[in-house]
């Protein structure tokens, strides 16, 4: 009996990871051009009744460093899922989309040093913007000049690297999003100022994380907090840096993006 339970559970847990290529129209794998030397693929994933003479919501999903590469499957565990569930129960209609940073890339113009846990991050702004994210915000805006998407319901989120990304997005395009979810990433906090104060700000991190100190997402929330925002900080006293995990589990994880 538990034999048979156990592979209940597999088989239905594959059927929602396979979600990407089942015939309900709800994802597509594209790229995009940026130049003539750089196409960004990435998926997309339309409401399940998408109605092309609407304009929808727009998330941008960007993924972990370790989820670099040509392909971004790992994401159909690493944040797909949760709003594939979503898409499915049309719950929350919107168009997501989910890019593909290269292996060689990054999304966020940090300078790391790999040979320290907790990693050390050097972050500033005044570096230039790095290809992959600036493939995404110009996709970002030939999805708006479509005319499928709101551009004043635009939200950025990502985890670990890619939340770092977020942040640095919502920095360099206060006007572009309207809300940014960071799960255990980290930003430049001393470049903030009040250009963001029209952003929702969102961030999640695990206390025991020895891959991002936690103190990197204290400081943006204070950051946040003395330019007189609002920033919702949800922390989990046993998560490692894998705390994108019970982010996901939050009931209100998707349902955010779209209060107000």
């Amino acid at each position: 009996m538990a034999f048979m339970k156990c592979s209940s559970l597999i088989l239905s847990l594959l059927l929602s990871l396979n979600s990407w290529s089942q015939t309900d129209g709800l994802a597509q794998y594209k790229t995009y051009k940026l130049n003539e030397t750089f196409e960004l693929p990435y998926r997309i994933m339309y409401p399940k009744m998408y109605n092309a003479k609407k304009k929808y919501p727009l998330i941008v999903m960007l993924h972990g460093s370790g989820e670099r590469g040509n392909d971004n499957k790992k994401q159909l565990t690493h944040g797909a899922a949760v709003f594939t569930k979503n898409q499915i129960e049309d719950t929350y209609p919107a168009i997501i989309i989910f890019p593909q940073c290269p292996e060689d890339g990054y999304w966020s113009s940090v300078q790391i040093n790999r040979e320290t846990l907790p990693l050390e991050l050097n972050f500033d702004y005044n570096r230039p913007i790095t290809e992959p994210l600036n493939a995404v915000i110009a996709l970002v805006h030939h999805l708006i000049k479509e005319g499928k998407v709101n551009k004043k319901k635009v939200s950025i989120a990502g985890l670990s690297m890619g939340g770092m990304g977020a942040l640095e997005a919502a920095y360099r395009y206060p006007k572009l999003f309207r809300n940014v979810t960071s799960i255990c990433g980290a930003g430049d906090w001393q470049a903030y100022d009040k250009r963001v104060k029209k952003i929702r700000f969102r961030l999640y991190h695990g206390l025991k994380d020895d891959v991002v100190s936690p103190t990197e997402s204290e400081k943006m929330v204070a950051k946040l907090r003395e330019l007189k925002l609002n920033p919702d900080y949800k922390t989990y006293p046993e998560a490692n840096h894998n705390s994108w995990d019970a982010a996901f589990a939050e009931p209100d994880f998707v349902s955010w993006f779209f209060s107000k």
